[in-house]
């Protein structure tokens, strides 16, 4: 095995055995069996070396990931991955059921350090793939790679809101109002107009 593939099966293994841990040069380089030099020349930076580990995670887990068909316009593209996160939050009595567990988990009691630290691994997942699908498009040219922790933060905020949305007895169409929210987030996000 080559390197760079050492160095990718060895953070995709620290990841799978504890999805909180932080890819440290020196703990990747150990894993690997090899030089942090050697590591430092396939990825000079630590963030290199994690858009690459979540780069491949997702193209192994979501093959057919919609950010990945440029034959369409990033804005829908980007559109659909976040109805793909929201999909998961369920609508009516299962988002209500999902936000009253959350409630109960994270907010109504003092969280525990075991809650925290689950709250902050899943909130750091939610990042990170929210910065995975805004790498595709910076990479093919859609948006500047400056502000990601803004326009992540962003975004997160607003599938949040939607989600809270979804649980809340409502007299609209959810799907049109929500259609229009993410649109005008992404646009914001893209720095594009509003149609």
């Amino acid at each position: 095995m080559h390197t760079r593939e050492r160095i990718l099966k060895a953070a995709a293994e620290m990841i799978a055995e504890d999805a909180t841990t932080t890819l440290s040069v020196r703990a990747v380089a150990a894993r690997a069996g090899i030089s942090t030099g050697s590591l430092r020349f396939h990825f000079p930076t630590q963030r290199a070396l994690q858009d690459e580990v979540l780069t491949r995670i997702y193209q192994h887990f979501i093959p057919d990931d919609p950010i990945r068909d440029s034959s369409r316009a990033a804005r829908d593209r980007l559109v659909d991955c976040l109805r793909q996160v929201l999909a998961a939050a369920g609508v009516g009595d299962e988002a209500r059921k999902s936000w009253g567990a959350a409630y109960q988990t994270f907010i109504a009691p003092e969280p525990s350090d075991k809650a925290r630290d689950a709250y902050l691994a899943h909130e750091r997942a939610s990042a990170g793939r929210v910065e995975y699908w805004l790498g595709v498009l910076a990479d093919e040219g859609a948006l500047p790679r400056e502000g990601f922790a803004r326009k992540v933060h962003f975004l997160i905020t607003v599938v949040n809101g939607l989600s809270v949305q979804r649980a809340m007895p409502s007299g609209e169409s959810v799907l049109h109002a929500e259609t229009e929210t993410l649109y005008t987030a992404v646009d914001a996000v893209l720095g594009a107009g509003s149609d």
